[in-house]
């Protein structure tokens, strides 16, 4: 059995097949967009309550502050997501999943109240059904699957 046509590196015993499973389709694409799109509004978001903190005055600065962090703490998260996605991990299923659901109650909200917003409440909704609806479709399922520790790859 010649292995030269099926592989084209080897990584200690383990063979390493030349062709690529794991390519993305345009599932795969998409999703990965969408999450870089969430990742910069968060990110400009963080810019936002900066300068509102600094040009403002506010009711609760340590509050202002508080909201500040969450936020950017957010803005963490949701790009490594993005990255994670674009790198194709199998981990950002699960953080994928959370921060949908995090926007998706943050909409709830939107929609609700004496100072309802509900094209922001939209706004977030689109993009998380989108982005729960891609995560379970079969080609971004297999481009994002979890390696299994310690199992060599076909020979």
């Amino acid at each position: 059995m010649n292995n030269t046509d099926d592989t084209s590196a080897t990584s200690g015993d383990a063979i390493i097949p030349a062709s690529e499973p794991r390519r993305g389709s345009g599932a795969v694409w998409l999703l990965t967009v969408v999450l870089f799109a969430e990742a910069l509004a968060m990110i400009i978001l963080v810019g936002v309550l900066i300068v509102d903190i600094l040009t403002l005055p506010a009711a609760s600065i340590t509050s202002a502050i508080a909201l500040t962090v969450l936020v950017a703490i957010g803005a963490v998260f949701v790009s490594a997501v993005a990255v994670g996605a674009l790198r194709r991990r199998g981990w950002i299923r699960g953080g994928a999943v959370i921060w949908q659901l995090v926007q998706l109650a943050i909409a709830v909200g939107a929609f609700q109240g004496a100072y309802a917003q509900p094209a922001i409440g939209w706004a977030l909704v689109a993009p998380s059904i989108l982005v729960l609806v891609l995560l379970f479709t079969p080609s971004v399922m297999s481009a994002i699957r979890r390696e299994e520790p310690g199992v060599d790859a076909p020979a």
